[in-house]
């Protein structure tokens, strides 16, 4: 009632959740909804909510992503479609974490990362002009440029030049893991392996330097279990993050539509999870099943719809781009 910044910011999200609707719609995309509650959480590796359902007499999961439904759809051959809905992860909350938030996901046959990579660079771009007005942005003290044009940088080669470490040269896991701790990155809790050394070395030392739009490509396949691997590099995969002013703005890749790779990566996860780490993918028998049907070549992208909302708003928390965000009852 009394502050009309906060309804300005609503009506900015309204307009951004029309943009992209708009944007999908008319490249031939169609939006589809898939299940809330699952008997397998998966698509990423994060904590679920689990629920009961008296009738079934199993547990259910909240959905923590709609990854794996999408792609089956794209087997049943919609080939170009995609969701705007709630996901839900029972992890941490910060400025830039809610336990519910909204993303799009959205996913096209005969394409790939690449094209995933123009699509985010054309959705995010058009539509600071057509709600804003211009290029320029103001976010978290920077003056953000979203001017196509984006430089796009692989994991190792944005770890070479703000750690000078050189992965690329390096080839056993002990070397890795020995150059990361060298430069001071934790690696206690985590595989011991060269891609999660070169992950962390990134996640912990570079990401938060990334300030003007960078897509940072080719992670390692330990920390990838959905995205296709690199045919020039099979320690490697299709993927990119997009990074703003270091946060995340958005999820690509290439898709592994192998039945037998996904099936290993599978049970990898499944190994980890058996080690302790909740995060990890469960194995899904049915997406596999789905997978063998054939899945053509298929790019795939999400965006965390409320920090794109945060950058065009000028927010600092993502409580402040949610009408009704998670907070402790009064008592």
């Amino acid at each position: 009632i009394v502050n009309p910044e906060v309804r300005q910011t609503f009506e900015i999200r309204s307009r951004f959740i029309r943009h992209v609707r708009n944007f999908l719609d008319s490249r031939g995309f169609m939006e589809v909804e898939t299940p809330v509650l699952n008997t397998i959480p998966g698509g990423a590796n994060a904590r679920p909510f689990i629920t009961y359902h008296n009738t079934l007499n199993i547990n259910m999961y909240m959905r923590i992503a709609t990854e794996l439904h999408l792609k089956r759809l794209i087997v049943g051959g919609i080939e170009r479609v995609y969701e705007i809905g709630r996901i839900f992860r029972n992890e941490g909350m910060d400025t830039k974490h809610n336990p519910e938030f909204t993303t799009v996901e959205l996913y096209q046959a005969y394409a790939d990362f690449n094209d995933m990579m123009d699509l985010f660079e054309e959705l995010l771009s058009s539509a600071a002009m057509e709600i804003l007005g211009t290029y320029q942005v103001e976010w978290l003290g920077q003056t953000i440029d979203l001017t196509p044009g984006w430089p796009r940088l692989t994991m190792a080669e944005a770890v070479k030049q703000h750690l000078g470490i050189d992965f690329m040269a390096i080839e056993s896991d002990e070397e890795a893991v020995a150059a990361a701790r060298a430069k001071g990155v934790d690696m206690d809790g985590v595989e011991p392996t060269w891609g999660n050394a070169l992950y962390e070395c990134f996640d912990q030392m570079v990401e938060d330097k990334l300030i003007q739009p960078t897509f940072i490509t080719m992670h390692p396949v330990d920390v990838s279990p959905l995205a296709k691997r690199s045919p020039q590099d099979p320690r490697l995969t299709e993927r990119f993050e997009l990074f703003i002013c270091g946060n995340e703005m958005g999820n690509a890749f290439s898709e592994l539509n192998d039945p037998i790779d996904q099936r290993q990566r599978f049970i990898k996860q499944v190994e980890l999870r058996e080690k302790g780490d909740e995060e990890a993918n469960m194995m899904d028998e049915d997406f596999v099943r789905a997978l063998e049907y054939g899945m053509p070549p298929t790019g795939g992208l999400g965006i965390g719809i409320d920090r794109a909302v945060m950058l065009l708003t000028n927010n600092s928390s993502i409580r402040d781009v949610i009408l009704f965000p998670t907070m402790k009852p009064e008592n």
